[in-house]
């Protein structure tokens, strides 16, 4: 690392953090004036307000926008060394294209580093405090929030095992019971065990789940047995926090947690997993955004043109545009049809590193 390699990696950064406050102002007053009414009806002072919700939300803000806060930043102070001939005289000094590229390539690495971990440990705690104020005050108006024609909101249907299915009808969170229950196991496509009950509460001091008023038929190919219990003690592998329907809980889960949540359900059988799976993917993809970001800009603003840093910049605002309806696609794709998560959370990449070299081998050197 010599002066020009420290010249360039003070600019790139202090240029990377100046506009992420910026865009950081913009966020917050944006955001504030959306949702001025909320922030009355919850009845919290400016300072909670701050605490309970900004501090969740801009870190959310920094996680979802970072690649473009690195690509701006390498487009704009790029630019301007490029207006000022910096790059025609490092270049004129016998320095290699390549070896220009070194600082880059050393700060967007640090960069994508602070993301990578921010994003698999750090965001998904600020998203918890961002998401716990919307859903006690901002969702908690809207009584259809996440909710479809027909549908039963406190109603579960699971499965625990590969042969065990439950139901569950009206579940109460705060007393950790239910008005409705059923058990049932499959051998051979064929139901050989089937329980139901009136209700269903968790026992806080044995960690099992009781029923009342139970009636359990058991099949074979000969007969039907049936049985009738006033209350009965059962195991399943079903904790009560897991009876949730939570819309930000991909979000809220650090990347270990998520992991495990992951297989937790694939051992289940749960289906409807593939937009965990693309969130998981994309927390090591978008780090690697941000490394892929830094060449583009660097290819595109070390050039020296009439349209100066505006040109660039317009460019660079194009690029930005299509990588994220890339990405946007390739996620619908994925959550809603068979397109691979992995393959989703990755392809945007793909396809702009196929650019990024089609970029490199065409600028002057």
């Amino acid at each position: 690392m010599n002066k020009i390699d420290w010249y360039i990696l003070k600019k790139l950064l202090v240029t990377f953090f100046f506009c992420m406050m910026l865009f950081t102002v913009i966020a917050v007053a944006v955001d504030s004036s959306e949702k001025t009414d909320d922030f009355v009806n919850t009845g919290l002072s400016s300072l909670q307000i701050i605490r309970q919700y900004y501090f969740g939300f801009i870190p959310f803000i920094w996680g979802l926008l970072f690649p473009l806060f690195v690509f701006i930043a390498v487009i704009f102070f790029t630019s301007r060394m490029a207006a000022r001939s910096e790059i025609i005289a490092i270049l004129a000094s016998g320095t290699s294209y390549n070896r220009m590229l070194r600082p880059y390539i050393i700060g967007g690495s640090l960069l994508a580093l602070l993301l990578w971990f921010g994003s698999r440990y750090l965001i998904p705690k600020a998203n918890e405090i961002k998401s716990r104020f919307q859903t006690t005050y901002i969702d908690k108006s809207d009584p259809m929030k996440g909710q479809r024609f027909g549908e039963c909101w406190n109603c579960f249907y699971r499965r625990i095992d590969p042969t065990t299915y439950i139901g569950i009808r009206g579940y109460d969170t705060a007393t950790k019971s239910a008005s409705s229950f059923f058990m049932e196991r499959i051998k051979d496509d064929k139901v050989v065990y089937n329980l139901r009950a009136n209700s269903i509460r968790w026992d806080t001091a044995v960690k099992k789940w009781k029923v009342s008023t139970v009636t359990i038929r058991t099949l074979n190919s000969m007969k039907e047995t049936v049985k009738v219990y006033p209350e009965l003690t059962i195991h399943m592998s079903l904790k009560p926090e897991e009876l949730r329907k939570d819309e930000y809980l991909k979000d809220k889960l650090t990347t270990p947690e998520l992991v495990a949540f992951i297989k937790r359900e694939e051992m289940r059988g749960s289906e409807g997993l593939s937009a965990l799976k693309v969130e998981q993917y994309r927390r090591t993809a978008t780090p690697v955004t941000v490394l892929l970001l830094t060449l583009i800009g660097v290819v595109i603003a070390s050039r020296k043109n009439r349209g100066g840093s505006g040109m660039h910049l317009a460019l660079g605002i194009v690029i930005a545009a299509l990588f994220i309806i890339a990405d946007r696609f390739s996620t619908v794709f994925a959550t809603k049809s068979n397109f691979p998560p992995l393959l989703a959370a990755w392809l945007p990449n793909i396809a702009f590193s196929i650019v990024a070299y089609w970029m490199y081998r065409r600028t002057p050197k």
